[in-house]
């Protein structure tokens, strides 16, 4: 940290720009351009090229070799990089220590969610969350597309089931149990499903872009059961597939999330209580950009997320 002290004149001079643009060149490298320092820092395009500019002109050195399609950085670049990472990330976490305890969460919460389960439960959660956090401002991006966070200006996803490996730091937030399901008029009409194996008798609600089967798994004590489920409708919408269920059209095999509901109304019964799903349960994530600096407003989000939705969360209610 020697060179910053050297060039610290005032509190008003050249250390306050040398460090804005120091932060500035650390967000272009790990973001892999300047579009995405912007989106990461809430600058304009133009504010980070002039900080990036500023920087090498104090320097005296090119860090940075620009072309219309890549970003490098030259030796000079890499070396530097290496030594005022931990510079820059020890002034956030400084900043963060003396600001985290003394000063309500606030700003604009960006988050991007899953259709079903934010109608259902998100929607509400986000609902009570603003009335313990006025001052926080939350922009819902709802889409079951998988949104990249860094390069969309997103501060949290709220993902469902097994995660992807990423650089992504993910929490959990909690856990619903899937259940094989159908209405009590469909199962009149069909006949029983006491087994497994039955399904292969049963019109399978699917969720599939096109026709075809999928596999349906359980656990009978040690033994892995595997069936193939088909039926006459396939969708990409869970909630469309439940509709259809409690329409008499079919089976369905979905998380508690998305049926307690209709299980708990008596629109549709569960079925196969003697066995478990493989694999039982449907974790709920929300995943976050890694870094020292957490900003309060994703902190007191997660942690308002957890304590609603782990433990004992009825998946029945709708508010």
């Amino acid at each position: 940290m020697e060179g910053v002290v050297e060039r610290s004149v005032s509190p008003s001079g050249v250390f306050v720009d040398e460090l804005a643009a120091m932060r500035v060149f650390v967000k272009v490298v790990e973001t892999g351009s300047l579009a995405g320092a912007g989106r990461a820092l809430g600058l304009a395009a133009p504010s980070v090229t002039r900080r990036a500019n500023e920087l090498e002109a104090m320097l005296g050195v090119t860090l940075l070799l620009r072309s219309t399609r890549k970003l490098s950085l030259t030796e000079a670049g890499e070396s530097y990089f290496e030594r005022i990472r931990d510079i820059v990330g020890a002034v956030e976490e400084a900043k963060l220590c003396v600001t985290v305890d003394s000063a309500a969460p606030s700003g604009v919460l960006r988050v991007t969610t899953p259709s079903a389960i934010t109608r259902r439960h998100i929607a509400p959660a986000i609902a009570a969350f603003h009335i313990k956090y006025p001052t926080i401002a939350v922009v819902m991006r709802v889409t079951d597309r998988v949104v990249d966070l860094l390069d969309e200006g997103m501060d949290v996803a709220i993902r469902l089931g097994r995660l992807q490996d990423s650089s992504l730091v993910a929490r959990r937030i909690g856990d619903a149990r899937r259940c094989v399901c159908a209405s009590p008029a469909y199962l009149e009409r069909a006949g029983p499903l006491d087994r497994p194996e039955d399904i292969s008798n049963h019109a399978a609600l699917t969720t599939r872009r096109h026709p075809g089967a999928n596999v349906w798994r359980f656990r009978r004590g040690t033994e892995l059961v595997e069936v193939r489920a088909t039926g006459p409708v396939f969708s990409e919408d869970a909630e469309a597939l439940v509709a259809a269920a409690c329409a008499n059209l079919g089976v369905v095999f979905m998380p508690e999330w998305l049926v307690g509901a209709e299980l708990a109304d008596g629109r549709l019964v569960e079925l196969l209580t003697d066995v478990v799903p493989e694999p039982a349960r449907t974790p709920v994530s929300a995943v976050y950009l890694p870094g020292s600096f957490v900003p309060a407003k994703v902190r007191v989000f997660i942690d308002f997320l957890v304590e609603r939705f782990s433990g004992g969360y009825d998946w029945a209610k709708l508010t």
